[in-house]
């Protein structure tokens, strides 16, 4: 076994670690996580709070 049977072996276990990766990210039970990570910049309230705010004074950044 030399260095490029090696190389051969780590890139196919990356590559499976990848699609692991992939199918582990996309998977069913993961859709509610993932619709809820969608909404997370809209769900700030505090943003929305100070943005309302600046709209009624005015003021701008």
């Amino acid at each position: 076994m030399d260095v490029n049977d090696l190389r051969g072996v780590h890139t196919l276990i990356i590559m499976a670690m990848f699609i692991g990766i992939i199918w582990w990210a996309f998977s069913a039970h993961r859709k509610k996580a993932n619709e809820e990570a969608s909404h997370l910049p809209f769900d700030d309230e505090e943003v929305a709070q100070r943005t309302l705010e600046r709209e009624k004074t005015g003021k701008k950044q």
